[in-house]
């Protein structure tokens, strides 16, 4: 398994042990990983969690890692949490990475590789505008006005699927794709990620109003129980699987926010902040730009072949909202006023 300390991978490899299975994480720091995953298992499931030092640029170490597996799990990818300069310190790690894991997983004859990618790998460069729901069938389009994140997501799962194809057919390994949306819901510790800088944006009070921004969400526990999903189930094989709730705009996510922590000292911003305003901001703030392009799309998915096959039940938009207020405040990353 890759990337096991994310929010995402941490959540993951929790679900794994869970479920009865050994995990050999790979991990940057193995010292650092074991401190932080170590607090987190509960001791009964420590023996079966080991860690592996591997660095998705590196060729290093892959081999040992997916030697005598019979999965391998990958959720590993650089995720930017602003504006990017060189699209390529993101696009060449996040493809080079999954390409070491899948080469990995081929030389060690793993029966199953799950990749995580992203809605980001489906509906951008597509009209955004609530006339369809995009599916598994559909692919982001690449060009000029597609962020660096969304080309690395695209560009990564289909590398993917362009080895396993090259491959002669009694060489193939099974592979599936999870691709989720914003990913909120509780946190672990103290380590925000990049979708939950919206919720502790909001509780934190960064901005005077609420941007027309929306997003399709899905709690990070249903991510997780959907890896172990996409793994175990013989009819997930050879299948992308959207995993995301109905768009919710940035305003529904305040709203339901201020009703529920606006009688604990905290005061959030409700009110609409003018798309003009942001957009003159974007001719001098790289952030403000890079939040232009998205003002007024959509994210409308349909995550009907992950409720079909692999049992996808999603949790509220309120409670994964919520839950990832509540540990906010319980791990001090925001505070009332």
């Amino acid at each position: 398994m890759t990337g096991a300390t994310g929010f995402l991978g941490a959540h993951t490899t929790l679900a794994l042990l869970r479920a009865g299975f050994a995990v050999r994480a790979t991990v940057r720091d193995v010292e650092k990983a074991q401190a932080r995953l170590g607090a987190l298992v509960p001791p009964e499931s420590r023996a079966r969690l080991s860690f592996v030092g591997l660095d998705l640029g590196r060729d290093e170490g892959w081999a040992d890692a997916a030697n005598g597996c019979t999965y391998v799990v990958h959720t590993a990818s650089p995720v930017p949490s602003g504006p990017v300069k060189n699209a390529a310190e993101v696009i060449g790690p996040a493809r080079e990475g999954t390409l070491r894991a899948v080469r990995a997983a081929h030389a060690a004859r793993v029966e199953r590789v799950v990749v995580t990618s992203s809605i980001a790998a489906v509906i951008w460069g597509h009209a955004r505008d609530g006339s369809k729901k995009y599916d598994e069938d559909d692919w982001t389009m690449l060009g000029p006005t597609v962020g660096a994140y969304e080309q690395s997501k695209t560009l990564a799962e289909r590398a993917a699927w362009d080895y396993v194809a090259s491959l002669p057919a009694n060489e193939r390994f099974e592979l599936v794709t999870v691709l989720p949306g914003a990913i909120l819901g509780p946190l672990l510790d103290a380590d925000v990620s990049v979708s939950g800088q919206i919720v502790a944006a909001l509780l934190g009070r960064a901005f005077p109003g609420v941007p027309d921004l929306g997003f399709a969400l899905v709690d990070v526990r249903d991510v997780a129980a959907m890896h172990v999903a996409a793994m175990t189930v013989a009819e997930a094989a050879g299948q992308r699987f959207i995993v995301a709730g109905p768009h919710t705009s940035m305003r529904d996510i305040a709203a339901v926010l201020e009703r529920e922590f606006v009688g604990r000292g905290f005061r959030v911003p409700t009110r609409a902040l003018p798309s003009f305003l942001i957009k003159t901001m974007a001719l001098w703030d790289p952030t403000a730009a890079l939040t232009a392009g998205e003002l007024g799309k959509r994210q409308d998915v349909s995550s009907e072949r992950a409720r079909r096959v692999l049992g996808f039940r999603p949790k509220s938009i309120e409670e994964m909202i919520v839950s990832m207020g509540e540990t906010m405040i319980t791990h001090r990353i925001v505070a009332s006023k």
